[in-house]
């Protein structure tokens, strides 16, 4: 009798801690972000965890990479893009929670001459000279900046000169590391993944292109849907507003 009263303590004690561990286990929601969010999606995240418990945790790419990975069932909760049409598409799909979608920031695309590139570039109509031998664009079908930065050149009257110099990345993160390995003389990246980088940064006249409206929205199958409206929230709120602003985004 002592030794099955012994065994039932150890099991309710057992119990009672690995509760208690569960209950302090920090909330955790899976995002979907473009990469044009790589810097700044850091810095939303660790303060809207300092103000709720709850850990966002980032995947980044494309974002019709990551549109297919939702319409295949991905795991993810809320979805940050990088243009509105994908959300739309998704909303269509019925893969989205009613009324989720919103736009959170308009994207500011950039032209990045990484330190220690030989070519002299000040403006668009530069990307024509013999020293620039390498210009790194995001691949238009599937990163709505690489599409930004083909209609920009298109407009600026210049693609069929430097369409031969141009190398597609997958997404504009990628195309970034381009230049920081030496391997392009030229970068359209985002704004907010160039403004703090060593070099010459040169906005992109919006007029060139279309807006790059970013909308975001919270996945249909999300396990944690209250959560998930608790981060959207904070990143249309003031918080994220202000943070997004901080790293070069527009909000209109």
């Amino acid at each position: 009798m002592k030794s099955r009263t012994t065994v039932l303590l150890i099991i309710v004690a057992f119990w009672a801690t690995a509760c208690q561990f569960a209950s302090a286990a920090p909330a955790e929601i899976t995002v979907a972000a473009a990469a044009n969010l790589t810097e700044v999606a850091q810095t939303l995240g660790s303060e809207f965890g300092a103000q709720t418990k709850i850990h966002p945790v980032f995947s980044f790419g494309s974002t019709a990479q990551l549109t297919t990975q939702i319409e295949n069932s991905a795991p993810f909760d809320v979805f940050l893009a990088a243009d509105a049409e994908h959300v739309d598409k998704l909303a269509g799909e019925n893969l989205l929670t009613p009324g989720s979608s919103a736009v959170y920031a308009v994207g500011v695309l950039a032209m990045w001459i990484p330190p220690g590139s030989k070519a002299h570039v000040t403006n668009l109509a530069d990307l024509k000279a013999a020293d620039v031998k390498v210009i790194a664009v995001a691949n238009p079908k599937l990163a709505p900046y690489g599409a930004a930065t083909v209609e920009s050149l298109q407009h600026a009257g210049i693609w069929d000169a430097v369409m031969p110099k141009i190398v597609y990345a997958e997404n504009i993160n990628m195309a970034k590391q381009y230049g920081t390995s030496k391997n392009a003389d030229a970068v359209f990246t985002a704004y907010s993944l160039v403004l703090k980088e060593a070099g010459k940064v040169i906005q992109i006249d919006e007029a060139l292109h279309q807006p790059i409206v970013q909308k975001l929205g919270i996945v249909g199958r999300s396990q944690h849907i209250d959560d998930a409206k608790k981060f959207t929230g904070f990143v249309l709120g003031e918080p994220g507003r202000a943070i997004l602003m901080r790293y070069g985004y527009t909000i209109h």
